[in-house]
């Protein structure tokens, strides 16, 4: 609606404005109403309105600009810069290149310029562009490959074959059985001098203090305790009880592997299982890495340990069961389901207590035992 003033009746009326596309042809009266008549050819009106005239189309398109929309009846015509340039100033500027070391955060459109920023830690970019953004370093070792030269905001990390060995190998730091055993000397409680009380008690060759600070500054409480008794046993594999303990160790992962070594599961049905587990989760990255690095026989296990690692206080095994219930809404292999219900339940009918408490105990002696009564 506007008002108009009617000279017929000396009265101000209110009338009917005109749609997009039309111009008043006549004001209204107290006797008729409005009336409209199309915009003619390259002129248009916009809005509803109460104009005797409709708007000229004078949008002309200038050098590096084309027609993105013609004029119309209901608007102007539309210009636009090339591909690759944008408005300002009336004129079409060539989007910015980012430099190397900086990457595209936000593309140039045709009325906007690119934004650059700078390659965060662990990305790079070594071109000059308007569209690239900054690349993430290649991950070597995923690829069990070592980091030959390591990479910066101008240049990726420089990958080459890993010729050491030992760093090929699966290393599985502590098995499952090993972890059932160990676990029977770590108390509820953890004292601060827990360690050297044990390393102590411990007969046969002692792990010296460097190692034990090492192992203190590498490790979360829980797991200090594994590493100290595994670095003990390896040090000490010559003497006979020892080699007694090693011996039952051995045989509880050879019945370990008959269950769970066959599986061979993709890296699907491996992300599922760990993502299963509870606690701090085993990232895909390391799934990979297994996957390239150890024999699929091992792979579970060794993914087992690298959650056990990532969760020091965490139980393996009450994990592994906790998991267990949630792959059941998953299409996860059912033989593969029954293979580890079938090692948790061997790990728990194995013979642990008998062995710890016939062997582990009484080479440690009482001190360990009342300094665990203490703990507790």
């Amino acid at each position: 609606k506007y008002f108009h003033y009617d000279p017929g009746t000396s009265r101000e009326l209110m009338c009917d404005q005109c749609p997009p596309g039309s111009y008043v042809k006549r004001h209204c009266t107290a006797t008729s109403k409005t009336q409209c008549a199309p915009c003619p050819d390259q002129y248009y009106a916009e809005d509803w309105n109460s104009n005797d005239e409709c708007q000229y189309c004078n949008a002309v398109c200038k050098e590096l600009q084309y027609v993105k929309q013609e004029c119309t009846s209901t608007q102007n015509r539309v210009c636009e810069c090339i591909e690759g340039r944008y408005l300002e100033l009336e004129f079409c500027l060539k989007h910015t290149e980012c430099s190397p070391g900086f990457g595209v955060a936000q593309p140039g459109t045709p009325e906007s310029d690119t934004i650059c920023k700078r390659c965060p830690e662990g990305f790079f970019s070594n071109v000059t562009s308007s569209k690239a953004a900054c690349q993430k370093h290649t991950n070597c070792s995923a690829l069990g490959l070592k980091t030959a030269l390591k990479g910066n905001a101008v240049r990726d990390n420089v990958c080459q074959e890993n010729t050491d060995t030992s760093a090929q190998k699966c290393g599985i730091d502590v098995t499952l059985c090993e972890e059932a055993l160990f676990r029977f000397a770590v108390p509820n409680q953890l004292t601060p001098n827990w360690l050297n009380i044990l390393a102590d008690s411990l007969p046969g060759t002692k792990v010296n203090t460097e190692n034990i600070e090492r192992i203190k500054q590498r490790h979360s409480s829980q797991e200090q305790t594994f590493q100290l008794l595994k670095l003990w046993k390896q040090q000490n594999k010559e003497q006979d009880t020892v080699k007694k303990i090693i011996q039952d160790i051995d045989l509880c992962e050879n019945s370990v592997l008959k269950h769970i070594g066959h599986p061979n599961l993709t890296f699907e049905h491996l992300n599922t299982l760990m993502a299963s587990l509870p606690g701090k989760k085993v990232g895909k990255e390391d799934i990979e890495r297994t996957m390239k690095l150890c024999q699929p026989t091992e792979q579970i296990l060794k993914l087992l340990n690298l959650w056990r690692i990532k969760n020091g206080d965490q139980d393996t095994i009450k994990g592994l069961m906790y998991g267990l219930k949630h792959l059941k809404t998953y299409h996860f292999p059912k033989t593969t389901i029954q293979s580890l219900k079938k090692v948790i339940k061997f790990l728990h009918r194995f013979t642990m207590y008998r062995l710890y408490q016939k062997l582990f105990l009484e080479m440690i002696g009482n001190q360990v035992k009342s300094v665990k009564v203490r703990c507790v």
